[in-house]
């Protein structure tokens, strides 16, 4: 029983990760965490959470329904507000929402912080565990790390298909068949809806394999395929791209707010706090997610070039940029429309700028953009994950493997790509938006 429960000094796992063997590329600053952490955070989030956050959820329209009116009286009690079936919006004080999360996302990034620096090892809360819980809640937690990154990127590789196929109808006029962009539930879906749903493809008929009809998401498989290749060949590489990729991203979300800045209408942000406290507490709970990603940076503690440093650097630093964009974003949002107009909108950027289809694709540009490095940064954090298991002896030591010329996790880095990939391919965007919440 104390087998389950022993534990590694943090000098001992970081002279086991000093052997030669083991050892990888040094070369990240506390700029490339930064951006790292930018690109884990802002990601689709943003762009599809602040109009619920903002406008709420219908009791019609929410799973949770069968609570929320209870919680909602009891809090609409305590602070004199309106009483909301469903979820209540928090309106244009959603800017609050974001302040909220944010300071709850903040205490959580101090602790990654400090940990971070005092064992700078690749692993993140899986090594961190180790070192203080004991082995038995490591494995757990390296695993529920794992599958958290894997389900998460698998639902994102499915939207930025999604994003994909849409944004070449529209700025390129290509159309592709039905089976090659989509699953087969989704595809079936489609095709017995009709009408419209079926003009954006150009064929909707399935090909036939030994009877069954088939239909596999071509695009989700290939951006992790290509994201997979990118992180084999080298860290200094896959960070530089995700650079580039978050100053693009970055670009379009200042534009939004600048361009959109000349569009608010004043009047829009009255109420401000339509539901009082329970709104705002009930937007923050849903914004949280478009803070998540902030960790992923911890797993590059081997490839830091002084990772006491700047680990706490990037974290601490990409979640301050983030909320002062997320906070300037959902303020604009707000003033351009009228809250309430965002119910049930999981576009709500892009609805904000309906009457400019050029800005409108400039923003699902970005949103594209945000959904890419969001695949970058979390397919690089969970094989240096399985890699750090390896090394402990709780999974087989192949998994340890590190790259002779590139001097990355190679083995891990091509099996986390071939199921990502593979289930992304062939999984519908529901299904795994269910896995994801339930971690």
């Amino acid at each position: 029983m104390g087998a389950l429960f022993r534990t590694k000094s943090p000098e001992l796992l970081m002279r086991e990760a000093s052997a030669p063997e083991r050892q990888m590329k040094r070369s990240l600053t506390a700029l490339d965490l930064t951006a790292l952490g930018i690109g884990a955070i802002i990601g689709s989030g943003i762009f599809a959470l602040t109009g619920t956050a903002a406008a709420g959820e219908s009791a019609a329209g929410n799973a949770s329904s069968m609570t929320t009116p209870v919680i909602n009286f009891i809090q609409s009690w305590l602070t004199h507000a309106p009483t909301v079936l469903g979820r209540p919006g928090a309106g244009p004080a959603v800017v609050f929402s974001f302040v909220v999360a944010a300071i709850a996302c903040g205490f959580a990034a101090l602790c990654y912080a400090e940990l971070a620096a005092m064992i700078p090892v690749s692993g993140s809360a899986y090594t961190y565990s180790y070192a203080t819980l004991g082995e038995i809640v490591a494995w757990i937690i390296g695993w529920d790390l794992i599958l958290e990154y894997a389900v998460g990127n698998m639902a994102v590789a499915v939207g930025w298909s999604g994003y994909f196929v849409k944004l070449c109808g529209s700025l390129f006029g290509i159309r592709f068949p039905l089976w090659s962009v989509t699953d087969y539930k989704t595809a079936a879906d489609i095709v017995a809806k009709g009408g419209d749903s079926l003009e954006g493809y150009s064929s909707t008929a399935l090909p036939v394999i030994a009877g069954h009809p088939i239909a596999i998401n071509l695009p989700a498989f290939l951006i992790v395929a290509a994201v997979t290749v990118l992180l084999i060949y080298g860290i200094r590489e896959s960070a530089r791209t995700n650079t580039a990729i978050v100053i693009l991203k970055v670009a379009v979300v200042v534009f939004f707010i600048s361009f959109g800045a000349f569009m608010v209408n004043p009047t829009n942000w009255h109420p401000f706090v339509p539901h009082g406290f329970a709104g705002v507490m009930s937007g923050a709970a849903i914004v949280f997610f478009a803070f998540i990603g902030f960790d992923a940076v911890s797993t590059t503690a081997e490839e830091t070039c002084n990772p006491q440093r700047d680990l706490p650097i990037g974290m601490i630093a990409s979640l301050i940029i983030c909320t002062l964009l997320y906070v300037l974003m959902s303020g604009v949002l707000t003033g351009i429309k009228k809250y309430s107009v965002y119910l049930g909108d999981s576009a709500a950027v892009a609805t904000a700028f309906a009457s400019k289809p050029w800005a409108q694709a400039l923003v699902s540009a970005g949103a594209l953009a945000g959904m890419t490095s969001v695949l970058l940064v979390f397919q690089l954090g969970q094989p240096r994950i399985f890699m750090a298991m390896a090394r402990d002896g709780l999974l087989p030591q192949y998994f340890a493997k590190i790259h002779p010329r590139f001097r990355t996790p190679y083995i891990t880095t091509i099996w986390t790509g071939i199921a990502v990939g593979g289930v992304a391919a062939l999984t519908d965007i529901g299904s795994l938006a269910d896995l994801t919440n339930i971690g």
